[in-house]
């Protein structure tokens, strides 16, 4: 927040308010977080983690039968 902040310069103090009070809303509700297995905080505070977690997975299962499927659909044709 500190790197964010120092790069602008505010000439009113509401100013400097309104983009701390944007920074931690993005960080909170927009970023992703490592630790937090890619989820935002709000995410984990308000317990939609593991939905998000579950969600995620079953799109990963479909995208990848989807390849597979492509792929051996473009096996056989090569083979005709």
């Amino acid at each position: 927040m500190k790197n964010q902040i120092l790069l602008n310069n505010y000439d009113l103090p509401c100013e400097l308010q309104e983009h701390l009070q944007k920074f931690v809303s993005y960080y909170n509700h927009e970023r992703y977080h490592e630790a937090l297995n890619n989820l935002t905080p709000a995410d984990v505070f308000y317990g939609r983690g593991e939905e998000i977690l579950e969600l995620r997975e079953m799109i990963k299962r479909n995208t990848l039968a989807m390849r597979k499927q492509i792929h051996y659909d473009g096996q056989t044709t090569q083979m005709s």
